[in-house]
């Protein structure tokens, strides 16, 4: 099932083709695929571009790269075999498994081969469902706001509904935190159901006297807050999860050269602040939510 951005990026057109001539058998595994100077020749892109569909098709684990002798398609595993499981594969059982090996081991582990074991087929079963890893991170991004339906209309008062919805947004985020990877406020993946938080959102704005350009700006600053602050849990949980060592450890290793810093009487303010200060992420998350729609307040009372 190709998306419509398959067209519209030249490098995925490219590694379209040559997943497509794997898949055929046109490219058997071992053999050489073409390289990217052949790509540039072939489609008429650039170095970039070409390099670009070959690094894809690498992430789905299609094709590995030798230095020296190029890039070949991946030799097939002769112990490996689809076992089956007496029902048909879809597309939802990918984007489900897709949710749960991110949730538990972040993004990155999330490739196409990786789906495929965990689902027991070969990774060019895949394929029949998806166009690729932008196409499934697409779907995933539509699965996880999917499951949180907005209500109709909400609570009572523009106030009170902001604040529903930005806790809404910072439990998603919670929940998924390889999510603020793949939001962007200025290259936005086209999510219908993303996009109708912000639609949400705007609706609860209107009719409180902004000018267009407020009204859009105070839309987006709210979400950008929550995506700010989730993209900081995101990280610690990434580095949790890579070094072993939870936030509190890292802390204590830093002791003594945190009470030099401070005993140095250069940091009077931060030697003051409360730990839970710094490391209270939802009460963070609270005050700045509390402190921004106080001010959006007094600016609705000054017309």
């Amino acid at each position: 099932m190709a998306s419509s951005a398959e067209h519209d990026r030249p490098y995925l057109r490219v590694a379209a083709a040559i997943r497509k001539q794997i898949s055929s058998g046109a490219l058997r595994p071992g053999q050489r695929v073409p390289s990217t100077r052949q790509l540039v020749r072939d489609f008429g892109v650039a170095m970039a571009t070409a390099s670009r569909a070959l690094r894809v098709l690498a992430e789905e684990g299609l094709v590995i790269s030798h230095p020296g002798s190029g890039t070949i398609v991946r030799p097939a595993n002769p112990v490996r075999k689809d076992r089956g499981t007496g029902r048909e594969l879809t597309t939802g059982q990918i984007v489900a498994t897709g949710i749960a090996v991110a949730d538990r081991e972040g993004l990155e582990a999330m490739s196409m081969r990786r789906l495929a074991g965990e689902l027991d087929v070969a990774p060019m079963s895949l394929y029949r469902h998806l166009a690729g890893r932008e196409e499934l991170e697409h779907l995933l991004v539509r699965a996880v706001f999917g499951a949180h339906p907005l209500p109709d209309p909400g609570p009572e008062g523009w106030r009170a509904k902001l604040e529903w919805v930005t806790r809404l947004q910072w439990r998603i985020y919670r929940q998924h935190p390889w999510l603020p990877e793949l939001v962007s406020l200025t290259r936005p993946i086209l999510a219908p159901e993303a996009m109708a938080h912000t639609e949400w959102t705007m609706q609860a704005l209107t009719g409180l006297g902004l000018s267009p350009t407020e009204h859009a700006r105070e839309a987006l600053t709210l979400g950008s807050l929550v995506r700010g602050l989730a993209a900081t849990a995101a990280a610690e949980t990434r580095d949790e999860r890579e070094t072993g060592q939870g936030t509190d450890q890292w802390w204590t290793a830093l002791d003594a050269e945190l009470d030099h810093l401070m005993a140095s009487g250069r940091y009077p303010n931060l030697a003051a602040a409360p730990e839970n200060a710094v490391r209270d992420l939802d009460g963070l998350l609270e005050h700045a939510l509390t402190r921004h729609l106080d001010g959006l307040e007094i600016r609705l009372h000054q017309g």
